[in-house]
């Protein structure tokens, strides 16, 4: 059982969501299956599609979970019933909300690793997210050598060795909430940006060789979701509030 830190606040209803802020919902994915029933009604054909596709039902159930709490959370802010929001996809995979007005957009990424989920939610801006379940076999220069730049290599090599875990998880999960804020997938190489590695900070330097002022319009943020989990959110812009949720199935957020 993974210990949830101290951080995620349960909330009180209903949430306004203000321009300047940033939401970020924390869940386990491993539900009660009568919960998982009303999640997946909430499921386009193309998502129960999907959750069909997967082999174990262990995998089939996590995504089945993060679909519909992203349903829910979404249904609340936008104050629309779950299974009615429709999404598109851009030509890199990432979703967005169908028929949104320009003044009232919401912005929206999801992650889930293990079984906890990130449902970043923000108004205007691009956001990513990303959390990762810390594996440290994983965490090796050898990968790192691989998909990192060269200045994060060598901040890795000068790490205490008892560093070199934690420091290479951030350095990834920071590395994934930038380009899925960029909404571009892998198409931008991962060793042509750094960025910091010191879990002590909670503002992330974030620095490039290809395109400076590009980096500069975004900001990134260290999370803290639960023990043996690196997280990391990406936003357009630098003046906001990052605000952490707990999500709790018993809350009717539609």
């Amino acid at each position: 059982m993974n210990t949830l830190s101290s951080k995620w606040q349960s909330p009180k209803l209903p949430i306004k969501l203000n321009d300047d802020e940033v939401h970020v919902w924390l869940s386990p994915l491993s539900i009660p299956a009568s919960t998982l029933a009303i999640l997946l009604n909430t499921l386009a054909l193309d998502e129960k599609k999907k959750a069909g596709q997967f082999v174990f039902r262990k995998d089939r159930d996590r995504f089945v979970a993060a679909r519909g709490i992203l349903r829910a959370i979404l249904g609340h802010y936008l104050r629309t019933e779950p299974g009615k929001l429709r999404f598109c996809y851009n030509s890199f995979g990432k979703p967005v909300l169908v028929g949104q007005t320009e003044t009232e957009k919401i912005n929206f990424n999801v992650s889930h690793s293990g079984d906890l989920g990130l449902f970043a939610v923000t108004r205007q801006r691009e956001i990513g997210v990303d959390i990762e379940y810390v594996v440290p076999e994983f965490a090796t220069l050898e990968i790192a050598e691989k998909f990192f730049s060269a200045g994060e290599v060598t901040a890795l090599r000068n790490l205490p060795p008892n560093d070199l875990i934690e420091g290479f998880f951030n350095c990834w999960v920071r590395k994934e909430a930038y380009i899925k804020a960029l909404g571009k997938g892998l198409s931008i190489p991962l060793d042509q940006f750094e960025v910091s590695l010191d879990s002590s900070e909670s503002d992330v330097t974030l620095t490039t060789a290809r395109d400076q002022h590009d980096v500069n319009r975004r900001s990134l943020r260290q999370l803290f979701p639960a023990k043996d989990y690196a997280a990391a959110v990406a936003v357009e812009g630098h003046r906001w509030r990052v605000k952490c949720w707990r999500y709790v199935d018993s809350f009717a957020l539609y």
